[in-house]
């Protein structure tokens, strides 16, 4: 099963014998969440689920975005109807960021039937409603492992053996700037891959080949590992998600630089080159 899905195959799917369950979890950076926007209008028989308190834990060491509790994850998952014999589709406002957080997560935690909505809410050009559905309680139990993820550790060593992309904007993974965290740079060795550069001007991933075909450019070529990171792993998701697409698998760092540039002994480095 690919991992995304179009607007119109989503309809498709919803009006067919077995509806998939929908996950509304648009977010924004900085602010507060955006229930109040679901509230509005979704997507028929969607639920939101929000990134700060149950796609991501508490930001602490781990970075601006670590790993939930998986007992509280579980737990917002089942009442948002989960079950590992439905498929999930997940949305978000355009972006794909915050979705490809609630795809990865899944799929980490074992859900093996999960796809996001290709363009986003934007994409949807079926009804809308502002009736909060009740759903049934579904069974998911998480069951971590089922896709690769890295530690600092392991991240720093992959930038030496294998590909290790950083998703963020280039002035950022340069030094240039550094808006949010302590420290402006990358981890020595990554790759500037911003993620931005993975969807068209409508937020619609680009097709497989022309994503296998920037990859195998940044040095994706099959004979190495490769991971990714951003600035809290949100962003770095959508890059996962993105290489899925074009047949390659990758690994998540998930605490990223949040993480990393925490931590005084790690080292930092600037400019555009890896090194």
């Amino acid at each position: 099963m690919k991992p995304i899905i179009s607007a119109s195959e989503l309809a498709d799917a919803l009006a067919g014998p077995q509806p998939p369950v929908v996950l509304d979890a648009r977010w924004q950076l900085g602010g507060p969440n955006l229930r109040s926007e679901y509230e509005k209008e979704h997507i028929p028989g969607a639920v939101f689920v929000d990134l700060d308190s149950e796609l991501a834990g508490p930001a602490g060491p781990g970075g601006r975005h670590p790993l939930p509790d998986l007992e509280v994850f579980g737990a917002a998952m089942r009442a948002a109807g989960v079950s590992a014999d439905r498929e999930v589709v997940v949305y978000d406002g355009g972006l794909g960021w915050a979705a490809a957080r609630a795809w990865w997560l899944l799929r980490w935690a074992g859900h093996v039937s999960v796809r996001v909505l290709d363009g986003g809410l934007a994409a949807w050009d079926g009804p809308l409603t502002s009736d909060v559905p009740r759903p049934e309680a579904g069974t998911f139990v998480p069951a971590p492992g089922a896709l690769p993820l890295l530690d600092a550790d392991g991240a720093a060593a992959l930038a030496r053996s294998g590909l290790l992309l950083d998703a963020r904007a280039a002035e950022r993974y340069r030094g240039d700037v550094e808006p949010i965290d302590p420290v402006g740079g990358h981890i020595p060795g990554a790759v500037s891959a911003p993620t931005s550069e993975n969807a068209d001007d409508s937020g619609r991933l680009k097709p497989a080949d022309e994503l296998a075909g920037r990859f195998t450019a940044l040095g994706a070529t099959g004979a190495a590992e490769v991971g990714v990171y951003c600035g809290s792993g949100v962003s770095a998701a959508h890059q996962v998600l993105a290489l899925a697409v074009a047949g390659v698998p990758a690994a998540l760092y998930v605490g990223s630089w949040s993480e990393w540039s925490r931590d005084g002994d790690r080292p930092v480095a600037t400019g555009p080159d890896p090194q």
